[in-house]
């Protein structure tokens, strides 16, 4: 669909709507509104001047196709002559050009892989069985590879193998679905959901929601015919999940529940065809298939169970998590002391925080998590649970990779969002430190995920965390635990690379909220007292969103006009004079009444904001610095800063600096747009 509506509109074809279809066995787009040929054109280009060098005009003629200076009109700009060309062209018919645009489009399809079969030269994802191609109910002469269009198709593979004919768009969906094809994927996904609540409802039973297995079904079949099966009992002792696992991942069947939630003994597969045994064939294959998977499973369970989670972790010392950053045993040290660490931000019990921390990579070495990888976590919590652990111990195993992005639920127990944080700052610590960071689109190790999880923890639990130590707490416990790793970047700029990181990850979490990115970045740019950045994220969103609602009224969008005009003017004065004039202005050199009101003003909103910027009463500073409207505004207007008295002047311009600090102790408004 991209690439055939731009080269519609490169060749100036305009439509009215275009929508694309895809079966497995076809892709299919449709465009309305195309006219039966391109516009006539008619544009010119200026070239050199008349006296030009004979190399510049023999040059500029072959950029427009023209042969001689003579197809040119001389014309006169600013006194000086000039040749132009005027081109000219007629349109195509439509058809004509659809075909070029078709081909194109086809041959720049982008695959991850592509093939070559029998003897063509074209190289594509699958083999192609057919082309068909309508402008205005007549075959387009386009071509690709061993095809040629035409006006022709065929239905189901097996129900409907026959060729049609069809004349135009609506003929073609009317047509395929009297041969078993549904074309609309949205469709197929109603008629599967449909079938499958009234074969689950006779039972008693509900499909498990699962959106992503539902759109991968309906994309694997062209007529969705829906039946239901049954798991041996023998199999119901397994973990809900695996049973799960292994049915949604491996069979693509989905899960029926009972009206309690619980797992049932039944599933749904769906079908490409129709069975003239009613699909009892179909349904006893899919059975057997998955009664030896789930054997597997079984096997591998019963195994796991021989051994504890505890004695699995001299195991881990076998796997490399990073060839920077060592092996998982290691991780999972440092991962137990920071979880510890991080305890008592978020109200948990920092043994049973280390206990989960040492825990958690466990399972990677257990037969179960081996056949099935999708279940790490998920199979430590079942072990945990085996093995006597606390049950608080064996759900933050179970959530620690959580959440895993920004659909998935986020973990709100204690000591799981300690452990999830530990496990994903000691990630980024470890990968920053070592300068392994994400470049534009490509993050090859998941950093941008793994800062999104640690931004929603710290949000949708509401947690006070200065950022800034939390790193060097990580940055210290790789230097005690694991002294061979080589950081590459010295631990405060590693800190402050991922603040700053985290301020990007950040901006683009909130912007679809409709908070605006140059707030977070005025606010982020506060200097904290010892940290060089405000770096809680809970702090930050409440500054941004009382100084949103500060800007939003009509004084602090005028304190903001002020804010820069006193900014420029010292920007300005600063540079000239080499120097700064920060500091506090000398009430004794005051001439206006316009000046000692504003120093007074200035004095009275310190005097109410700064208690309230310790109790982290973002309103209430705000409400302090609207105050400051009056008084600023009268200065502007009545008062000439630059003057001819040097004293005066620099103290007006300390009086300015101190507008600048008033403002600048919530935000740098400097950084503020609009």
């Amino acid at each position: 669909k991209r690439l055939v509506t731009r080269g519609l509109k490169e060749a100036g074809l305009k439509f009215t709507r275009a929508e694309a279809f895809a079966t497995p066995r076809r892709l299919a787009l449709v465009v309305d509104g195309i006219p039966e040929s391109t516009p006539d054109i008619s544009k010119e280009r200026k070239g050199p001047s008349t006296d030009a060098p004979d190399k510049a005009i023999q040059g500029f003629l072959g950029s427009v196709g023209l042969k001689s200076v003579d197809q040119c009109e001389k014309r006169q700009v600013k006194g000086r002559e000039f040749y132009f060309a005027v081109i000219e062209r007629k349109g195509q018919e439509t058809a004509e050009v659809l075909a070029g645009i078709i081909n194109a489009a086809l041959a720049a399809l982008p695959w991850p892989k592509s093939m070559r079969w029998a003897a063509h030269h074209v190289r594509w994802v699958r083999p192609l069985e057919g082309l068909l191609c309508l402008f205005g109910g007549k075959v387009i002469k386009a071509e690709f590879g061993p095809l040629k269009a035409v006006n022709a198709t065929v239905g189901h593979r097996f129900l409907a193998p026959k060729p049609f004919k069809v004349r135009n768009f609506a003929d073609y969906k009317t047509k395929l679905s009297h041969e078993m094809v549904i074309l609309d994927s949205a469709e197929r996904r109603r008629l599967i959901v449909e079938q499958a609540d009234r074969l689950a409802g006779r039972e008693g039973l509900e499909m498990k929601p699962d959106h992503g297995l539902l759109d991968e079904v309906a994309g694997l079949v062209e007529w969705p015919v829906v039946l239901i099966g049954s798991i041996d009992e023998e199999f119901m002792d397994l973990p809900a999940e695996v049973l799960s696992t292994v049915m949604r991942h491996h069979q693509k069947y989905f899960s029926l529940l009972t009206k309690d939630g619980k797992l049932a003994p039944r599933f749904i597969v769906v079908a490409n065809t129709e069975a003239r045994d009613g699909g009892k064939a179909i349904v006893a294959g899919n059975e057997r298939v998955l009664r030896a998977r789930l054997a597997d499973a079984g096997f591998f369970w019963n195994q796991d169970l021989k051994r504890t989670l505890e004695s699995r972790l001299e195991d881990l010392g076998e796997l490399v998590f990073h060839a920077s950053l060592g092996t998982v045993a290691a991780k999972a040290e440092r991962v137990s002391k920071l979880a510890s660490e991080l305890a008592g931000y978020v109200g948990a019990d920092g043994v049973l925080a280390a206990r989960a921390g040492r825990l958690c990579k466990g399972d990677l070495t257990s037969g179960m998590v081996g056949e099935f990888p999708e279940l790490q976590g998920v199979m430590g919590r079942h072990y945990a649970l085996n093995d006597g652990e606390d049950g608080g111990v064996a759900a933050a195993i179970n959530d620690h990779y959580s959440p895993l992005g920004p659909n998935d639920d986020c973990p709100g127990a204690p000591v799981s969002v300690a452990l999830a944080l530990a496990d994903k700052i000691d990630t980024l610590t470890g990968f920053f430190g070592v300068g392994e960071k994400p470049t534009g689109s490509k993050d090859p190790l998941a950093l941008r995920r793994a800062g999104l999880g640690v931004i929603r923890l710290i949000i949708e639990n509401k947690l006070e965390m200065p950022l800034l130590n939390v790193f060097r707490a990580a940055r210290g416990i790789y230097d005690e635990s694991q002294g061979n790793v080589e950081f590459t970047a010295p631990a405060e700029e590693a800190a402050a690379d991922l603040l700053g990181f985290l301020a990007d990850r950040l901006k683009a979490h909130l912007k679809e909220k409709g908070v605006r990115h140059d707030l977070i970045s005025a606010v982020f740019a506060v200097e904290a007292p010892g940290q060089g950045g405000e770096d809680d994220l809970g702090r930050l969103l409440a500054r941004v969103e009382a100084l949103k609602g500060f800007l939003d009224t009509e004084d602090g969008a005028n304190l903001l006009v002020a804010y820069r005009r006193a900014a420029n003017i010292l920007r300005i004065e600063e540079k000239k004079d080499a120097m700064s004039y920060d500091g506090v202005a000398d009430q004794s050199r005051f001439s206006q009444d316009e000046e000692r009101a504003l120093f007074e003003g200035l004095a009275r909103a310190g005097e109410k904001s700064l208690p309230a910027l310790q109790d982290e009463r973002f309103a209430d500073v705000m409400s302090a610095l609207a105050e400051l409207r009056g008084p600023v505004d009268a200065f502007f207007d009545e008062v000439t800063v630059n003057c001819d008295e040097p004293d005066v002047r620099a103290n007006r311009l300390r009086l300015l600096s101190q507008i600048r600090s008033a403002l600048g102790g919530v935000a740098d408004f400097s950084k503020i747009e609009g």
